[in-house]
């Protein structure tokens, strides 16, 4: 029979109820011990590995046996992902003037396409994922795609708790940046410097690095000058290396 180190129960013992405060009403109290068995294992071997996970889980059974326990949770259980999400929110030390983080990843297991896009809250230089939507397809997300996992979050947390949002340059448009102007969303977006950008005061059509071009690449510069970028109005406030970045124009 395995041996357990009691100060890996002492970690266990402290999560538990917090996710028997989550979880008890829709999930049975075997199954909840299980989950934080795994995520103590998964904090120790830093593996989604099955049986690297089965042999780090601090119970007196043998790895075979937690192994088993595992596929059969896996198989036969769905986990509700908005109660994830509140649990995680709950452990974080911030809950208002949150900044929010979306970004994408995508790679291939065979032939099947795994394709995630997801929101974290960044805390201290992390990003904490918080929501995921599986895509069903390869490549850039779609407007409505992150559309739906803004309001899933704004449902969850509200909208009083949100400071700006951070992406990287895959998440511009006109409808998705009119959709966080509209709802008063501060954003800070990377776009590519030879994106066409539109002065509204004279309907000049210019390149963004043509704002910066005598900027230097190890210097910072600032406007708070209006464009039209994809039929959208923003500010581009700052460049850095000429990495633009804008924000929303709270539109009146």
């Amino acid at each position: 029979m395995k041996t357990t180190d009691s100060k890996d129960l002492v970690k266990v013992n402290q999560i538990l109820p917090i996710m028997q405060e989550y979880f008890g009403k829709s999930m049975n109290l075997a199954r909840i011990k299980l989950m934080a068995y795994m995520l103590h294992a998964l904090c120790v071997v830093q593996t989604v590995s099955l049986h690297k996970l089965a042999s780090a889980m601090p119970t007196s059974v043998e790895r075979d046996s937690n192994l088993r326990r595992i596929q059969r949770f896996i198989a036969n259980y769905a986990l509700n992902l908005d109660l994830v999400a509140r649990m995680i929110f709950s452990l974080l030390p911030v809950k208002d003037g949150l900044v929010l983080s979306m970004d994408r990843t995508n790679w291939k297991f065979g032939e099947f396409n795994i394709n995630i896009l997801t929101l974290g809250i960044t805390y201290k230089g992390i990003a904490f994922p918080l929501l995921f939507s599986l895509l069903d397809k390869r490549g850039n997300s779609n407007w409505d795609e992150r559309r739906d996992i803004m309001e899933r979050f704004i449902r969850l947390f509200g909208h009083d708790c949100i400071d700006c949002l951070v992406a990287d340059r895959e998440f511009i448009g006109k409808e998705w940046i009119g959709w966080l102007n509209d709802n008063r969303i501060r954003y800070y977006i990377r776009i590519r410097q030879d994106i066409w950008v539109v002065k509204p005061s004279t309907g000049e059509r210019i390149r963004a690095w043509w704002l910066f071009n005598s900027l230097k690449s190890d210097r910072r510069n600032s406007t708070t000058s209006f464009f039209c970028i994809k039929g959208s109005m923003s500010i581009l406030p700052e460049v850095e290396s000429r990495t633009l970045t804008g924000y929303l124009n709270f539109r009146s």
